[in-house]
């Protein structure tokens, strides 16, 4: 008891000095929470940004390299051309090599298998019967290339529309892109459907479809059963159809054969997040050439602001807390020893009474960690300040990231020539990235609160420690001498 009253007496005998070495300790700690709070908001947006690309319920994708036909003449393409002294634009249609004439007015519309390589359905079975695999789902990834030819010469030649299409197994959503998604009206997709559809929320309303309507895929009508909200950052595909009705319809441009039982892209769910990296070594050695990407491999492809605030905050602003902690535990440590170099006359009184160094030690101990925890405290409230600025002034941060639906890099081969000997070619593809904005909510969690704590005491003990060695090395005969 009378350890505490004499603490607390001289803690208020010497406020002024309490209070400078409790804000140096403040100003130290509230940084370092700020800096955690900025970190830690920033790993939940990437989270965020990785959540809604993968998909939940996705730990693997597995791919392979699209082929490339060996033959130029292999696949299918078409060219139009409307040069002077025509009629109205001609154009020819050719698949491997067989040529097909068109006239105004004609459509083009396919569907193609054009991001991906092409793999067997089988192979998702494989990867299924994998010790440590718990789902293996296929998935057919799809482009619908569709062009009218005009029937009049005047005007600019049009640009084929692509659609991003993808054939699901209704028995299986609960990976891929359709596990991130959520009905917004109508229903899902039954193993009973055949020319159904559910289409994408920001698609509908850019073409005005509701539930209902019609779109048309491979010169195929399919009637829209539901309509789906989906994460940006995951840039959807635009429509969902059932897998066996897209295996039907769909082609590969390489080969130009039907993709009967085919599939482009398995979605893996490990049996554990810890068994991931097995999985994944599994999958290569199963399949040999397949791109097998984790949740891990997408965070690295992720550039931006994003990225950039997330170095910042890990290394910059890590290194930069450090070094305000570690001068602010200098100060207190210094001006601690100031401290007890003035209060020799003290001291050697007190051991003159009959005080052993040990308690001398642990009194100056006792009001340093006292003052450290005070300073702790206030530097709490400064980091939940910190946080609190951070998320008024910070502005949004943006991500690119690559397409759920993986690199489009295929495609069909459209030329369209115009007067003169000027070409330009398509790409039916989609572009591999996407740009989305994300919100920043930087946060102090419980870690943080006792990071600081413990700190606090860290800081006490030092700056005590400093000044009770000083106070220990004391002889009452010598400190006596020093009585005013």
């Amino acid at each position: 008891m009378f350890f505490l009253t004499y603490l607390r007496r001289e803690l208020r005998r010497r406020m002024r000095q309490a209070i400078f070495i409790g804000l140096g300790l403040a100003l130290g700690i509230g940084l370092v929470i700020t800096v955690m709070g900025a970190s830690s908001g920033v790993k939940q947006a990437q989270s965020k940004v990785l959540a809604d690309l993968y998909g939940i319920g996705t730990d693997l994708t597995v791919t392979v390299k699209p082929q490339v036909a060996k033959n130029p003449g292999t696949g299918q393409n078409f060219r139009i051309s409307n040069g002077p002294g025509s009629s109205g634009p001609s154009g020819q249609i050719c698949t491997n090599g067989t040529c097909k004439a068109l006239k105004g007015g004609d459509v083009i519309d396919t569907l193609a298998a054009a991001n991906y390589g092409v793999l067997g359905a089988d192979e998702a079975a494989k990867i299924a019967r994998l010790h440590d695999v718990k789902n293996a789902v296929g998935n057919l990834l799809l482009t619908d290339n569709r062009i009218v030819i005009p029937t009049s010469n005047n005007g600019p030649l049009p640009q084929p529309s692509n659609v991003s299409v993808d054939g699901v197994d209704p028995a299986h959503q609960n990976a891929g892109p359709l596990s991130n998604a959520a009905l917004a009206k109508g229903r899902a997709l039954s193993s009973a459907d055949k020319y159904a559809a559910l289409v994408d929320s920001n698609y509908a309303a850019s073409h005005s479809l509701k539930l209902g309507d019609t779109v048309t895929l491979a010169n195929q009508k399919f009637t829209i059963v539901g309509i789906l909200t989906q994460p940006e950052a995951a840039s959807p595909p635009n429509i969902y159809v059932p897998l066996k009705v897209a295996q039907a319809l769909s082609i590969d441009p390489a080969t130009n054969k039907a993709l009967t039982s085919d599939v482009d892209t398995i979605y893996v769910t490990a049996a554990s997040a810890a068994d991931i990296a097995e999985v994944q070594h599994e999958i290569s050695e199963l399949i040999p050439g397949a791109t097998v990407t984790s949740s891990a491999d997408l965070a690295n492809q992720v550039t931006g602001s994003l990225a950039s605030t997330a170095k910042l905050a890990n290394e910059l602003g890590k290194w930069l807390a450090i070094l305000v902690l570690i001068a602010a535990f200098a100060v207190a440590s210094l001006l601690t020893i100031a401290a007890v170099t003035r209060r020799i006359p003290e001291f050697g009184t007190l051991k003159a009474l009959g005080w052993r160094s040990s308690r001398i030690v642990s009194q100056v101990l006792g009001e340093s960690v006292g003052t450290g925890i005070c300073g702790g405290l206030a530097g709490i409230g400064l980091g939940f300040a910190g946080v609190a600025i951070i998320n008024k002034i910070a502005p949004k941060l943006s991500a690119t990231v690559p397409s759920a639906s993986g690199p489009r890099d295929g495609g069909f081969a459209t030329s369209v020539g115009g007067p003169g000997p000027v070409q330009q070619q398509f790409n039916s593809a989609a572009n591999a990235h996407a740009t989305v904005s994300v919100p920043m909510s930087a946060s102090v969690t419980v870690a943080a609160i006792l990071l600081a704590v413990l700190l606090a005491i860290a800081g006490g003990l030092l700056a005590g420690s400093f000044g009770g060695w000083r106070a220990a090395r004391l002889r009452p005969a010598a400190a006596l001498t020093k009585v005013a």
